[in-house]
């Protein structure tokens, strides 16, 4: 069988094809067909249900393309995957609507269909939830929808915090003040910022006060009007933290909260605050929680399958847990019996 799919622009063939026609090798070995150019036609012969696969994945593919997304590995991958699920509707708006534009000039856009509704889902609710693996752009694209918002003049600061917990390293030995001493911890949210607004706009909008980046500690006793505010790797806080922290939003603001509870760094007697909020706020109207997996990683592909790895030991762990505290409960019955 051969099916036949007419392409208008050559750049659009030129980043389909990638470099050294990489993607279309990975779809031809998938789904075992081959895909031949001749001029503007793209020709794919094979078996009919993989030929049919193949050009859905390849119209996709030519539609994110012709929204602007660049085509690489993951996208091809990505795609594949979702057309084996049958999600081909959703991914035809998949790329279209640009978050904001990066001091480069690159557009952001959400890559995956996880990320499209965390988007969505920030532009509806004045608190959002985002809980997911590394990788997933909880963080990134909380900060994009922050400048979008500040760029928009729908909020007048934008607030960006973390608590200060030491994942198994010590800052204490660091030479300097607190603010030094705490600065790598909020690094990544320092170079999300510069990375969309530019290094100079960046440290002109901290010095005036309209951007601030500090520790969760910094947040007690204030009242956050019209602002932005995003609390980053919030499994590592404690329910008092949580708290504190979202009782702090004022007027005419927005909170998304973003982590990743598989990786919770607080002493073992301590519950996550992260855990306690999907517990104590998951049915009240304006709170939304999203998840975020393994499918929407948007870094290597590799780093897919490590998330999957250490997803699959923590599920083994609770297991072990439970059944071992099980146990407990039995033997404790017998012996007072």
């Amino acid at each position: 069988m051969e099916r036949h799919i007419e392409v208008e622009k050559m750049e659009l063939l030129i980043n389909l094809f990638g470099s050294f026609d990489e993607n279309i090798r990975l779809i031809e070995k998938t789904f075992d067909v081959a895909v031949i150019n001749r001029g503007s036609e793209i020709k794919v012969g094979g078996e009919p249900e993989a030929v049919d696969k193949a050009t859905r994945v390849i119209n996709n593919l030519l539609g994110m393309a012709h929204g602007g997304t660049a085509i690489g590995e993951q996208e091809v991958r990505y795609v594949m995957s979702q057309i084996e699920e049958g999600n081909d509707e959703e991914l035809t708006t998949l790329g279209q609507d640009c978050v904001c534009i990066t001091s480069r000039g690159t557009p952001i856009r959400a890559k995956t269909l996880g990320q499209k509704k965390y988007i969505s889902a920030i532009e509806k609710n004045s608190i959002v939830f985002g809980i997911g693996p590394a990788g997933t752009g909880k963080t990134y694209l909380a900060v994009a929808m922050a400048v979008k918002a500040f760029k928009n003049k729908e909020v007048n600061k934008i607030i960006l915090t973390r608590p200060a917990v030491e994942a198994g390293e010590s800052l204490g030995f660091l030479p300097g003040d607190m603010q030094e001493k705490v600065d790598p911890y909020l690094r990544p949210l320092f170079d999300a910022l510069g990375d969309m607004l530019g290094g100079e706009a960046f440290h002109k909008n901290v010095e005036r006060g309209l951007i601030e980046v500090a520790p969760l500690a910094y947040m007690r006793g204030r009242t956050l009007d019209d602002a932005f505010i995003i609390l980053d790797e919030a499994q590592n806080t404690t329910a008092e933290q949580m708290k504190m922290f979202l009782t702090r939003m004022g007027f005419s603001s927005k909170i998304v909260v973003t982590g990743d509870i598989t990786q919770i760094d607080l002493p073992g007697n301590k519950k996550s605050g992260l855990r306690d909020a999907e517990i104590v706020l998951k049915n009240i109207e304006g709170i939304e929680f999203m998840y975020l997996s393994e499918a929407d990683v948007v870094r290597h592909p590799l780093v897919q399958r490590i998330v999957k790895a250490y997803e699959k030991k923590t599920l083994e762990r609770e297991r072990v847990a439970k059944f071992s505290g099980r146990g407990r409960r039995i033997n404790e019955g017998s012996n007072q019996k």
